[in-house]
């Protein structure tokens, strides 16, 4: 019986071995290679997609914040055309 064990125990560990030394010769060849590249590329464009957003509202916050400003110490809203002197539009 511990022969059996022994021997099952055994090609349990080289079937491991086998598929695990598949996988790495597999993202060794140029489409594994390619696939790591490209997968890395899509998660690079992302994290730049959602840092240009943070970004964007970013500006956006902080220009409100400007008008705000502007508006309180000068009384005139940023944005608003001033009327011509000539009191037409």
């Amino acid at each position: 019986m511990s022969r059996l064990f022994w021997f099952g125990l055994g090609a349990a560990a080289g079937l491991f071995v086998a598929k695990k030394a598949s996988e790495v010769t597999k993202q060794a060849t140029p489409a594994g290679i390619g696939a790591n590249v490209g997968e890395g590329l899509r998660e690079l464009a992302g994290a730049i997609g959602s840092f240009g957003a943070e970004v964007r509202a970013g500006m956006a916050e902080r220009e409100q914040e400007l008008q705000e400003t502007v508006e309180r110490q000068t009384g005139f809203t940023p944005g608003r055309r001033a009327p011509k002197a000539n009191g037409k539009h």
